[in-house]
């Protein structure tokens, strides 16, 4: 059974439905056949990573980055109003289906923690949705860094007044969480198996198929 101080969460795609492929299909369906809109949307979440890697931009220019070059590499026309309408649609996404109430009973026992990828005006959409009390939400604008960069998760463990043995983190993404969270010695882990990407042992997480594990692993 797990102690901790804090349970931190990862936002988009542990907590809150990530729909940002779905959007991109609708929106490109009229320049990629429908029987390639997976690989193009695979190349967009391969470089909205890459873009968020280096020094920190609004989410805004991530994303607007992130399908030019998707577009440049299919060699398929992009539009200004491309980004605007991925981006906007972000503030509409709710839970997943099993994040509300054990949130609400882990809540009732520990101080729990968000840490996105997101920015200061956009996230509070998302959290109102959860329905359960945070005791702080940091995003990367705050943090001028995106994980998987350290910067992030070091900004939180300064505000937060604590350090990696004192947290339980909770992410659905090995490459933009669980990787950098064991590499800064964060020994408990919870990995929320969503089903884009797959267990990787090697990263010493305990594997919850849905949020409905993390009660059980805390003693709840």
């Amino acid at each position: 059974m797990l102690r901790p101080k804090y349970i931190t969460f990862d936002c988009y795609g542990t907590l809150i439905y990530f729909e940002m492929a779905p959007v991109a299909r609708r929106i490109y369906a009229d320049r990629v056949a429908e029987a390639d809109l997976q690989r193009f949307t695979d190349d967009f979440s391969a470089y909205r990573l890459d873009e968020v890697l280096g020094a920190w931009k609004p989410y805004r220019d991530v994303v607007e980055a992130s399908l030019r070059r998707t577009c440049k590499r299919w060699n398929i026309e992009y539009r200004d109003s491309d980004a605007a309408e991925v981006y906007a649609a972000v503030p509409t996404w709710g839970p997943h289906p099993d994040v509300v109430e054990p949130l609400k009973r882990v809540a009732a026992e520990y101080p729990l923690v968000i840490l996105s990828n997101s920015m200061v005006d956009l996230i509070p959409h998302s959290v109102e949705k959860l329905e359960a009390p945070f005791h702080a939400v940091y995003t990367a604008e705050e943090a001028q860094a995106y994980k998987p960069r350290m910067q992030a998760f070091e900004y939180m463990f300064d505000q937060l007044g604590c350090g990696p043995e004192d947290v339980l983190h909770v992410s659905s993404s090995f490459r933009y969480d669980q990787m950098t969270a064991f590499d800064l010695g964060i020994k408990d882990k919870a990995f929320v198996n969503r089903g884009h990407e797959p267990l990787n042992p090697y990263y010493q997480v305990h594997d919850i198929p849905s949020l409905a594990g993390l009660p059980g692993l805390v003693g709840l």
